[in-house]
């Protein structure tokens, strides 16, 4: 009852996303009936169902090309849509100080038939007047404005017998109904369409603006996942951690999310990125994939040519969980990586664990740090692969010394990170919880959306640093 709940109002906040991204992009900016209109109405009811589409398809079995076929325009849509509306509530603010701008630029552009031709006189004096002394402009200004003055008055008691009045204000006998002269009254049709004018081109401004930041935003986001994550260097002071492994460096690579969008290139940019750093260990922190081993196997065996002094490691994370973990476990086993299921190894003095993910509880295979930390020397330096930060506490428990952890994307999309804070101990980066210090990678690649903004994909060389060196 709660997911039903919860799915009605999510349903319900996405439509009114897009009506709101509808009227200010399509309704505001195009003529009723108009070709544009048409096409734009469409697309407003067609994209939702391709994101729709985009996450259905890949948990209801559909055919593999099928899910790349609705991935891309769903997903990116997804992104699109964000910053979009991000762009538009911005716009919201400038609206009205663009439309005070314009009118008052049009006031001044068309002036009333008074202030013409005093703005005339002031601009242009008489040649009596730019020969008379000061004394006689006095006199001269006081006649005009008299003069003037005269005149308001008269045309004040024409426009009242054209309009059947007098100048007292009375109805004039006999007096036409009708305007004699060619100024148009406040509300007449000239002036609604003047107005018209300024908010149609206000609403196409704005909306450009906003389509152009939006749109912008998804695709530099995007190029920088297709372009591959770039490489990061943190060194980690480590206790225990003897003087012959020190600046032992270890490749950390987290949520490479092969899919139906990421495949078999993004595998091999990620692996000639990790071979090019020249790493002691490979450690392959969970979210390999969002799909089978009968999909995406293939889109995964690059994996195998990771080239690494003491080998490759890997751990399961969520997705895992959700795309058979059995199964991929097996496969990259026999890619040459070393899965660690609750398990530990010694490496070159240092204890190497690796925990399932918790996602696994549900299946029964979750982590079990008593089965792979419960029975080590705590003297010896350690480090743990574990998915997701949450599990800081208990490596904290075992005395772990330091974590290394993906899942987080570092937010991906901005502000995502904001969400990421509430539901992790640490989005991104080193940070030190008593005695076990946690990294936290951006990861490799992306879920749902094949766009970042603000959380730049990476590949970290963590090189761990002996106290005795």
């Amino acid at each position: 009852m709660v997911f039903v709940l919860v799915l009605i109002v999510v349903l319900a906040l996405l439509a009114g996303v897009h009506r709101y991204l509808w009227r200010r992009l399509i309704g505001d900016t195009t003529r009723k009936g108009g070709l544009a209109r048409r096409a734009g109405t469409v697309a407003a009811f067609l994209l939702p169902l391709l994101t729709l589409g985009a996450f259905v398809s890949s948990r209801a079995g559909v055919p593999f090309p099928v899910q790349q076929v609705l991935a891309w325009p769903g997903y990116l849509w997804l992104a699109a849509l964000l910053y979009l509306t991000l762009a538009l509530l911005a716009g919201e603010a400038v609206r009205p100080l663009l439309l005070r701008a314009l009118a008052r630029r049009t006031t001044a552009a068309h002036p009333g038939p008074g202030e013409d031709a005093a703005r005339t006189t002031a601009a242009h004096p008489g040649p009596a007047e730019e020969d008379a002394t000061p004394a006689e402009r006095t006199r001269a200004e006081g006649d005009a404005t008299r003069t003037s003055a005269a005149a308001d008055a008269t045309s004040g008691g024409r426009a009242g017998q054209a309009t059947g009045t007098t100048a007292a204000g009375t109805p004039a006998a006999g007096a036409a109904l009708t305007r004699t002269d060619d100024v148009p009254a406040p509300g007449t049709p000239a002036q609604s369409l003047t107005e018209r004018s300024r908010r149609l081109f206000v609403a196409r401004a704005v909306g450009g603006a906003a389509a152009l930041a939006g749109l912008g935003t998804v695709g530099y986001g995007t190029y920088g996942v297709l372009r591959g994550p770039r490489v990061k260097r943190v060194t980690v002071p480590l206790a225990g951690l003897p003087r012959s492994a020190h600046r032992f460096r270890i490749a950390v690579v987290s949520d490479i999310h092969l899919g139906p969008i990421l495949g078999r290139a993004h595998t091999r940019r990620i692996v000639d990125t990790i071979n090019a750093t020249d790493p002691d260990l490979v450690a392959v922190v969970g979210d390999l994939v969002d799909g089978s081993v009968a999909d995406l196997g293939s889109a995964a065996e690059p994996l195998a040519r990771l080239r690494a002094r003491h080998g490759s490691y890997f751990v399961t994370g969520n997705h895992e969980y959700f795309s058979g973990a059995a199964q991929w476990v097996d496969h990259v086993r026999e890619l040459g990586l070393h899965p660690l299921e609750n398990a530990r190894v010694e490496i070159a003095g240092f204890d190497l664990a690796g925990v399932n993910d918790v996602a696994g509880e549900s299946e029964g295979q979750g982590p079990d740090f008593a089965r792979a930390l419960g029975d080590r020397d705590r003297s010896r330096a350690s480090v743990l692969l574990a998915h997701q930060p949450v599990v800081i506490d208990d490596a904290v428990e075992y005395g772990v010394g330091l974590q290394l952890s993906g899942h987080t994307h570092g937010g991906q999309l901005w502000p995502g990170n904001l969400v990421a804070e509430l539901a992790n101990p640490t989005v991104a980066g080193l940070e030190r919880y008593g005695d076990t210090q946690l990294y936290v990678s951006r990861g490799a690649g992306a879920w749902g959306p094949p766009v970042r903004v603000g959380a730049p994909s990476d590949i970290t060389v963590v090189e761990l640093a002996s106290p005795q060196a």
